[in-house]
């Protein structure tokens, strides 16, 4: 049996390949590729393998990029971290789903599973769809806000997530400013906002700035090794990122 590896932890990769061995010693590994680029560019370059193990997270992406770039021929078990409920659901179309670590006995079932379903219908055992994949991943994923709801005088007003600039705290009130200067007081600390907002896209600077992506402005050096951004909005305001958030602050902006 000819299988692919999907996964871009060298470690993963590695103890995946070792209890494979374990399982079956005529299986036969014909490549690890750790992007959602480069596993576009083997599938369309390759003759399809009997079996594909799969991450859901790799490098460059979520995997079910891979079939929306190119056709993937092959059945696919996924590796993942994804909680045990949002799993059991979709253990369809003879699509196997082993959570890390991977446990040497979920693995051969697995393969078990794989080659019974083959056995009996003589053919490759369907693949999985897109629907189901992004169905898979958003089902295990927590939900963030979408929008705000706003009191403007005697009216109430909702403000979408993507019109946010960023969030400050000032007076004992929260403030959202839009990314048209407009400013509206919440009914939210930021401390409770910081399990709410999407984290890829927004970033606790301090006590009193939570700011999005694509508000942030010129970045600066500042004293004692501290970081001053400029928000846009321009704020009044001197923001500051203070020492120990550095590190955390570029690996957000890095992403």
């Amino acid at each position: 049996m000819k299988v692919l590896i999907i996964e871009d932890e060298p470690f993963a990769q590695n103890e995946l390949k070792r209890l494979l061995d374990k399982a079956d010693k005529t299986i036969q590994v014909l490549d690890c590729i750790d992007s959602v680029e480069d596993s576009v560019e083997w599938l369309a370059g390759n003759p399809s393998p009997d079996l594909i193990f799969m991450d859901i997270q790799l490098s460059d992406g979520l995997s079910f990029e891979i079939f929306k770039q190119t056709e993937v021929k092959a059945p696919v078990i996924f590796t993942t971290a994804y909680d045990e409920y949002a799993i059991q659901a979709f253990k369809v179309n003879s699509i196997d789903y082993l959570l890390k670590p991977v446990k040497q006995a979920d693995l051969e079932n697995a393969i078990k599973k794989f080659k019974y379903l083959h056995e009996k219908s003589g053919e490759q055992p369907a693949s999985i769809s897109i629907q189901q994949i992004e169905h898979l991943i958003t089902a295990g994923m927590p939900k963030f806000k979408s929008r705000f709801i706003a009191k403007v005088g005697e009216q109430l007003k909702h403000i979408e997530v993507s019109e946010i600039a960023y969030i400050k705290a000032e007076d004992n009130e929260v403030v959202l400013v839009t990314k048209n200067n407009n400013r509206y007081i919440i009914d939210y600390t930021l401390d409770q906002l910081g399990g709410l907002m999407d984290p890829n896209q927004f970033f606790r600077i301090n006590r009193s700035y939570m700011a999005a992506i694509g508000s942030i402005g010129k970045i600066s050096k500042y004293f004692n090794s501290r970081l001053h951004i400029e928000l846009l909005p321009k704020t009044e305001d001197t923001v500051l990122i203070s020492r120990v958030r550095v590190p955390d602050f570029l690996k957000w902006m890095d992403k």
